[in-house]
């Protein structure tokens, strides 16, 4: 059985139109303005219809045409300018429309992917790509479509269905009434079919994103999809997923697709009706019911048979709009509920400064770059403030985590990394060494126990500055669209070319990269394609040491690089890893052997600890690690 799909929120229609009146309230008003402007102009030349039959039939009788004609024609040059002030409203409301529109966009998208930057890793790690893709893809087009077009849509087919409600009671109440019963059953029939139409229309929005996650997903995973010969599986796996927005956009379409005619039938009968209905008035010589008093005749029945086409036609265009509302308000609830995801919670207060040491071996903070760190860390109390030096001194004590509340992947973790040690975390895949890392960025927060940086409780410190203070190498390289040298200056982007050529070369990338079409000018694009796993793992790694963090995380970072690049990377991290502690994660057990400390987790616990020689000494699980094979895996 299908899983319903939501449907958007209640209060996400006020919302949006909240946020046009917040955002643009002097264009909004006069928009709004224009449109209940030119809708009333639109909708009162009935009455200049009923009066020119009038002035007709009053000089039939005694062929004083010329009088008839200067009477018409005062009330032809009124209706005309009506027309024409009516005709500049409606163009000036569209052209603001498509402007107020495309700036809501705008304004939305920046919104959006200022709260992406805010957002927890946990979420990235529990949303496809593809999905949060289509938040600024479909669901800002559905949500463009609803506003620049069904917005002024639903204000001038309101304005001019009131309007002519009032004139058909002025007219004629019997044939009001009709005109109203035929509107009630118009009205049911859209919410009926219209109903279902919404419905699907919900869930295509929700399936396109579903699509564009999985075909995203493939296309990052081709090489993998050839390499094991999945084409077929992967084809029909995607033929389920196309079948489900085929049959939800299907019956959506289909629903929206038979309304209009059957609203358009309905319309054309009700016509017919005030027509026969009408015709019997004036036969029968009725009395009329009315606001205006006049007598049933021609000037009444011709101008309400036009008034009833003019308020049928609108109702099927407020019906037609349902569908570019709902699929508008179910784009506008998922870019709402993106802006309104609870952000990166960061209490710290304890920021990295640049400082300088005086004489008697203080610090003074400084504004210039000095090479000198230092934590600075306000005390509420009594509002003094002091100064730790950076000293990528890192400790854990007793640490507890696990990604659900309900499921713990760490289990008392020690740790105790001084300036300048190099600890390495070895073990089988899942066994917590990836995990222990983010916990030092504080990419996810500890369930219990403490982690100290330099003696202060890491929670303490700002999240920006802690990471900062730390540069990482992963496994998986990721290079942005642009030169090889703005990649590298990535790391930090105050740096120099001097200091990122410097970076490069530590790293053992220079070589490589003076070889390029274009050197360090040379456009990289899609990830890095043009480069093999060795060249981006080495920009990567150059991209840290332009940073020049005192901490390093090193996870699986040559574990892309054949033999002979790894002797020209071990060189440039030894390099790099002088005076800085060290965090290594490593699958090929020789890069660590010349570690201060290697921890063998288990599990998510730390089972042994010691020096490489310790270890090989005890016999125990990283001997027959070591021994079995350098590939833990």
């Amino acid at each position: 059985m299908k899983k319903p799909m939501p449907k958007a929120k209640k209060g996400t229609f006020l919302r949006v139109i909240r946020t046009l009146y917040t955002l643009f309230p002097v264009r909004m008003t006069l928009v709004t303005l224009c449109i209940i402007f030119s809708a009333a102009v639109s909708s009162i030349p009935s009455l200049f219809m009923e009066r020119v039959i009038s002035v007709i039939e009053a000089h039939a009788g005694d062929n004083s045409w010329a009088l008839a004609v200067k009477e018409i024609v005062p009330l032809l040059l009124l209706l005309g300018s009506l027309y024409l002030a009516a005709l500049l409203a409606n163009f000036l409301y569209n052209r603001a429309m498509a402007v107020i529109t495309q700036q809501l966009l705008y304004k939305l998208r920046g919104q959006m992917f200022a709260k992406m930057q805010k957002l927890p890793i946990r979420y990235f790690d529990t949303h496809k790509n593809g999905d949060v893709m289509s938040y600024y893809t479909n669901d800002i087009d559905t949500l463009r479509e609803m506003v620049s077009r069904s917005f002024p849509q639903i204000i001038n087919s309101g304005v001019i269905l009131l309007t002519v409600f009032i004139i058909m009671f002025y007219f004629c109440a019997y044939l009001a009434f009709l005109v109203i019963g035929g509107v009630i059953l118009m009205s049911f029939i859209s919410r009926r079919v219209g109903g279902g139409s919404a419905k699907y229309f919900v869930r295509q929005q929700r399936a396109i994103g579903k699509t564009e996650g999985f075909v995203q997903e493939m296309m990052n995973g081709q090489k993998v999809v050839k390499v094991f010969c999945h084409e077929d599986a992967a084809m029909r796996d995607f033929d389920a997923i196309n079948d489900e927005l085929f049959s939800d956009a299907e019956r959506a379409h289909k629903y929206a697709n038979t309304l209009m005619p059957i609203l358009n039938n309905l319309g054309n009968i009700l016509y017919a009706l005030v027509a026969i209905v009408g015709g019997i008035l004036i036969v029968t010589n009725a009395p009329n019911l009315s606001l205006s008093g006049l007598v049933i005749g021609p000037a009444i029945i011709v101008p309400f048979l036009n008034i009833t086409k003019q308020f049928s036609g609108n109702v099927s265009q407020l019906s037609q709009q349902i569908n570019a509302i709902v699929m508008g308000l179910a784009g506008a609830d998922r870019i709402f509920t993106l802006i309104d995801e609870e952000p990166e919670v960061d209490d710290g207060y304890v920021t990295l400064v640049n400082a300088r040491e005086n004489e008697d071996g203080t610090l003074t903070e400084c504004a210039e770059r000095t090479g000198l760190w230092a934590w600075r860390h306000p005390h509420g109390a009594d509002g003094s403030v002091t100064y730790t030096p950076l000293r990528g001194d890192v400790r854990f004590f007793g640490v507890d985590f696990g990604y659900r509340p309900d499921k713990t992947v760490l289990h008392d973790i020690s740790i105790y990394a001084e300036p300048g040690q190099k600890i390495a975390f070895v073990g089988a895949t899942g066994a917590g060494k990836t995990t222990i890392t983010n916990l030092i960025n504080r990419f996810y927060d500890i369930a219990d126990g403490k982690v100290r940086y330099d003696g202060i409780n890491i929670n303490k410190i700002k999240k920006a500055d802690l990471r900062r203070s730390l540069g990482i190498v992963l496994q998986d390289t990721c290079l942005f669209t642009g030169t090889v040298m703005e990649n590298i200056r990535y790391g930090r982007l105050e740096a120099t070319d001097e200091e990122c050529i410097r970076a490069a070369t530590l790293a053992g990338a220079h070589d490589f990269i003076t070889r390029l079409p274009d050197g360090y000018a040379t456009v990289l694009t899609g990830g890095g394609a043009g480069l093999s796993q060795g060249q981006r793992q080495l920009l990567a790694i150059a991209r840290a040491a332009v940073a020049d963090p005192p901490v390093m995380i090193l996870d699986e970072a040559t574990s892309s690089i054949d033999t002979h690049t790894e002797a020209i990377v071990q060189r440039g991290m030894d390099n790099l890893m002088k005076g800085r502690t060290v965090f290594v994660i490593a699958h090929r057990l020789s890069t660590v052997r010349n570690s201060d400390v290697i921890m063998v987790l288990e599990q998510g616990r730390i089972i042994e600890r010691g020096s490489h020689d310790s270890l090989i000494a005890e016999r125990g699980k990283y001997y027959q690690l070591y021994t079995g094979a350098f590939e833990l895996e």
